[in-house]
């Protein structure tokens, strides 16, 4: 199903008929296969899948590590051929630098870009977003998981970027510390009003946050369907329509 909005034309992101293959022992491998979909300024998008549908190799094109074999990602109507500032990426294994502090991090990006005493602000303002004031001069070592998330989330952020593009972010911690973060990052979307697309195994977790699902299945890679989630936040497991949602998803997946 092509996830194209009526509204496309003024889409913050727009996938548009994204391809990829790689030459495999056996012949040319599709791991894509028309990938089409748009994302609203604003919007929390969820991409859903199986292990294997392309989710991560979407997630690199989009960021523009990665090239697409034919198609295009357009930001803000202007075709990504590279990692762009415009973009913050946001990946499950921290990346920190172990030898800067948490304020060192998060601040990386705007070495060459802001006067000291902006940049000191800007870095203070995000430390205190993301539920770290307390800890600026702290090194990554002395970090727990979920603190060096928040940190990478802070770093992603510092350039005021169009689009937060999040894989898995959430994926190397327990179970507690990912519903924390989970609550955490909407309140940072909702101050924010920043645009997310976020990569998820989880569809309870997508469920949790998305205003719309983009479900992938495989064999190649492709949109199965592009659900609306029409439910008010916070939402619960334990709603009947959140259930409903939740089995349709798996449904899609299975299929």
């Amino acid at each position: 199903m092509n996830g194209r909005s009526d509204g496309a034309f003024g889409a913050r992101v727009s996938i548009d008929g994204v391809q990829k293959r790689y030459d495999g022992a056996e012949g040319p491998v599709q791991a894509l296969d028309d990938v089409s979909f748009d994302v609203s300024d604003g919007e929390f998008v969820c991409i859903v899948g199986s292990s294997g549908c392309g989710k991560t190799t979407l997630f690199r094109i989009i960021a523009g590590l990665e090239s697409a074999t034919e198609g295009d990602v357009l930001l803000n109507g202007t075709r990504v051929d590279g990692p762009t500032p415009d973009t913050g990426v946001v990946f499950q294994e921290y990346h920190l630098f172990p030898w800067r502090t948490v304020r060192g991090n998060v601040g990386f990006g705007l070495e060459n870009s802001d006067g000291d005493a902006e940049r000191r602000r800007r870095v203070g303002e995000l430390v205190d977003l993301v539920g770290l004031d307390g800890f600026g001069d702290s090194y990554p070592k002395d970090l727990s998981g979920g603190m060096k998330q928040r940190v990478a989330i802070a770093r992603a952020l510092a350039v005021d970027p169009d689009l937060l593009l999040m894989d898995e972010p959430f994926g190397a911690v327990d179970a507690q510390t990912r519903e924390m973060l989970q609550r955490e990052l909407l309140d940072i979307w909702t101050e924010t009003g920043k645009t997310v697309l976020f990569v998820t195994h989880d569809v309870e977790e997508a469920l949790k946050l998305a205003d719309r699902i983009v479900v992938l299945s495989k064999s190649p890679g492709h949109i199965r369907e592009v659900l609306d989630v029409d439910l008010e936040r916070p939402r619960s497991r334990s709603d009947p329509e959140f259930g409903a949602h939740y089995e349709r998803v798996l449904d899609l997946i299975r299929e």
